[in-house]
């Protein structure tokens, strides 16, 4: 996929880009290149490739966050998709949330790197960030566990009304059917499934749930036991 095809892309789904924010994006690819080098952060690493799979992906959720002022990303990685999205949503104010140190330390220069004033980088397990008591208005994840883990770790961060999106594959809605239980124990409500078809990556979910009220205590549990024993 090449700049005017992801232009094109952008447009048909009405989400509006314009030639810096192309050129951050392209900014981001360089920097991603350069330090995957060094480190595991993604293994689609054409310009091509990367357009489609990652940044298209990404900023499909630019319309499912418009009423959203806050947006913390759970297990960022390489800063999918929280990064095209700081860089989509200027006013979005967006905290990247990453456990490997090696991770954040890319993110930070990325975000410096862009001169993204809307993000931050947080070097911190999602379950002992929880205990900060910030509460966001969206919570995004991407390539990061199966939805009924995910929704245990993410679930926690959202204000109420607030929205977990979580980018799925095309095993999505199974995965939807599995995590009925821990949406039931975990205040969750599906409120909008977005169906997306990249042109070579193929069918695409992001699946949006809202709060409908607070978080039980005790959730979430600490990671072993969520990975043991998940809702």
């Amino acid at each position: 996929m090449n700049q005017s095809e992801l232009a094109e892309a952008l447009g048909q789904r009405k989400i509006p880009f314009t030639a810096s924010q192309f050129a951050m994006l392209d900014r981001y690819h360089e920097l991603l290149s350069e330090w995957n080098q060094r480190m595991n952060l993604t293994a689609i690493t054409a310009i091509e490739e990367v357009r489609e799979k990652h940044f298209l992906d990404c900023l499909c959720l630019v319309p499912l966050l418009q009423e959203s002022k806050s947006l913390v990303d759970v297990g960022s990685g390489a800063g999918f998709p929280a990064i095209p999205l700081a860089i989509a949503l200027p006013d979005l104010k967006v905290t990247m949330v990453e456990p490997i140190g090696k991770r954040t330390t890319f993110l930070n220069e990325v975000v410096k790197q862009l001169g993204l004033k809307n993000a931050i980088v947080i070097n911190e397990r999602a379950e002992d960030f929880v205990n900060r008591k910030l509460r966001y208005d969206a919570a995004t994840a991407r390539a990061v566990a199966a939805l009924p883990i995910l929704l245990e770790l993410c679930s926690p961060l959202v204000k109420i009304d607030g929205v977990v999106i979580a980018m799925k594959g095309s095993s999505g809605m199974e995965e939807l059917q599995e995590s009925v239980h821990a949406m039931e124990v975990l205040k969750l409500q599906e409120k909008e499934i977005q169906k997306e078809v990249l042109p070579s990556a193929g069918l695409r979910y992001n699946i949006v749930l809202r709060k409908t009220g607070e978080t039980p205590k005790g959730y979430p549990r600490n990671f072993a036991q969520i990975k043991k024993k998940p809702l």
